[in-house]
């Protein structure tokens, strides 16, 4: 079960590092994005960051459990980064459609980070508030509570899919990502249709989609599942 949020100034004391600089959570979540960014999954560590900001190692253990508490954070604080200046227009498939391509930009930013936190359930702010948001959205939108959960079900873990599969892409090595994409040129679209029928005649339209994301088309297909489901509820049914 989540624990219980609590806010970081009634839960830690705020200590300078060694060179005098105030430490937080903030600074904490903040040179952890930063260290993913630049070293990758392995680069993270309760001495290399001691290092990076300056501080004791032990020093996280005032705001943090351990790394794993930490990456909790770092989730949570993408989920913020998403929902940071959205306001909701009234029209419920505009509004989800804009959250759902927030929350997939916002992981999209850092890929090393969304590897590592897509998957997890933090019960930090930042996460309820979008929980939220997004359940108000449908229940707004006329949903009863059961259909409201089971698409809000469906609508944050393709979202949150979605975030995972594209940063692992992102995440690879520039070679190894122009590799894959050279498949579909040099392997799918010269299957014969002797072979392949439907590879073949379908081969210049993969060729122009697969090296994209396809979050936005599965998206719209989640939204009209949404939308069919209110129809039928506003039918009665």
């Amino acid at each position: 079960m989540p624990k219980e949020v609590v806010p970081e100034s009634a839960r830690r004391r705020r200590k300078p590092g060694k060179a005098g600089a105030v430490l937080s959570e903030r600074r904490y979540i903040e040179t952890a994005l930063r260290m993913l960014q630049e070293h990758g999954r392995d680069g993270l560590s309760v001495r290399r960051l001691g290092t990076a900001l300056d501080a004791d190692p032990s020093s996280l253990y005032r705001y943090f459990r351990g790394t794993d508490d930490l990456l909790l954070a770092v989730g949570d604080e993408l989920i913020g980064r998403a929902l940071r200046g959205w306001t909701a227009s009234g029209d419920w498939r505009a509004d989800l459609r804009e959250l759902g391509l927030r929350i997939h930009s916002a992981y999209l930013a850092h890929p090393q980070a969304a590897i590592l936190t897509a998957s997890r359930v933090s019960g930090r702010a930042h996460e309820i508030d979008a929980d939220e948001t997004i359940i108000g959205v449908l229940r707004s939108a006329g949903l009863g509570d059961a259909e409201a959960a089971r698409i809000y079900h469906a609508f944050i873990d393709q979202t949150l899919a979605f975030a995972a599969l594209d940063a692992a892409a992102l995440a690879l090595p520039h070679t190894a990502r122009a590799a894959d994409e050279a498949v579909w040129q040099a392997t799918y679209a010269r299957l014969p249709a002797t072979t392949h029928p439907h590879i073949a005649a379908t081969a210049p339209h993969l060729i122009a989609r697969m090296t994209h994301s396809a979050y936005p088309t599965a998206l719209e297909m989640l939204l009209d599942s949404a939308a069919t489901a209110l129809a039928t509820t506003a039918a009665g049914g």
